[in-house]
């Protein structure tokens, strides 16, 4: 981030903390309206295809006690993240929750980090101002590419330049915490293959699936990242890329495609930023534990009322998802990526994923 953008995002948090100030003088009692942040207040927005927050807000008020202590740490914070940013520093979201014990009263100090990360994510959405662009950073998660992509990155040491191919190990290449200091190159991919987990991943890398169908292989890393997210979406606008989301056959993986493809409950501010819509489901489904005879696990009562939840999860609610989630609530089982290797070490790359892939039109 540039010092100009450093400037503006330290403006727009002392605007917020400003507000307060002029509250008192018109004698308002000082206070933050945000949205709720639960399933009931989600919308589709049919302009993005994305779901966002609708109009029910909760408020931050100082009419008692407890609200006041919110908009304490609420100043506090933006004071913190101010001199962050003047400072050109950074931090990560559970050094902010550690560093609040050092500030001078003790009523703005937090009680947990969920208290910390909640209060963040109210900064951005009031600000409309970024946790990245606030330098907060979540930690390490780890995620990575593999593919015909040759970038530059903006570093604390300066520039450089990788090809997520040849410069890089059999890991990739890692994604930063904030995707948008990245310039793409060049790129000889045809489509972006997201990943659920790192067993999967290391397969097709080993078997060179990246090399045979010009893929850029997304380590999701379980429930992805805001970062591998905001890359994700950046290399599907920018590069015209199609995205696909491969994940196991069980309820908690489709979460995770739902979170990559119309945003998750907590992050619905920033649909538009983290989202891609366009993104297809080439996971593991429940038609394909019947019909290759899946390893499989039986579900449990937890999976079985994931499952009702997602028949009313608007993000769900297709002629697609009715069906597989019934078939699956039918059989009663779930089954993991790996399955697929009873079929052999290389069934998922020379069979399963191209015939889903051309299936769906993508190669």
């Amino acid at each position: 981030m540039s010092a100009d953008d450093n400037q503006q995002a330290r403006e727009q948090l002392i605007d917020l903390a400003a507000e307060f100030y002029d509250q008192f003088e018109r004698g308002e009692i000082p206070n933050m309206s945000v949205p709720t942040r639960t399933k009931n207040n989600i919308e589709y927005d049919e302009d993005e295809k994305v779901w966002v927050y609708g109009d029910r807000e909760s408020t931050r008020s100082a009419n008692s006690v407890r609200g006041a202590r919110k908009l304490l740490k609420a100043v506090y914070t933006i004071e913190f993240l101010a001199d962050q940013l003047d400072q050109d520093r950074s931090s990560t979201l559970r050094e902010l929750y550690y560093l609040s014990e050092s500030w001078d009263n003790e009523e703005a100090q937090f009680t947990s980090q969920d208290e910390s990360n909640n209060l963040i994510e109210d900064l951005e959405i009031v600000s409309g101002v970024t946790r990245e662009d606030f330098h907060m950073r979540p930690e390490e998660s780890g995620a990575t590419i593999m593919g015909p992509l040759h970038l530059r990155e903006q570093t604390r040491r300066g520039e450089r330049e990788i090809h997520c191919q040849e410069d890089v190990g059999e890991g990739g290449y890692q994604i930063p915490n904030n995707p948008d200091t990245i310039e793409f190159l060049d790129c000889d991919a045809d489509f972006i293959l997201a990943v659920e987990t790192g067993g999967m991943r290391d397969r097709l890398v080993e078997n060179g699936f990246d090399d045979e169908y010009n893929a850029l292989i997304v380590h999701l890393k379980g429930q992805p990242a805001r970062a591998t997210r905001r890359i994700t979406k950046r290399m599907h606008n920018e590069l015209n890329l199609p995205v696909t989301v491969f994940t196991d056959g069980d309820p908690w993986s489709y979460r995770i495609y739902g979170s990559v493809a119309y945003g998750s409950i907590k992050s619905a501010h920033l649909s538009e930023y983290l989202a891609t819509p366009e993104a297809k489901f080439i996971g593991i489904q429940p038609a394909d534990i019947v019909e290759y005879d899946l390893p499989n696990d039986p579900l449990s009562d937890s999976d079985v009322n994931a499952l009702e939840n997602e028949l009313t999860d608007p993000r769900f609610q297709t002629d697609y998802w009715e069906e597989q989630i019934e078939l699956q609530l039918e059989i009663e089982k779930k089954s993991e990526q790996q399955a697929l290797a009873s079929h052999g070490l290389d069934f998922v790359t020379d069979t399963y994923l191209p015939e889903r892939l051309d299936e769906m039109g993508v190669v």
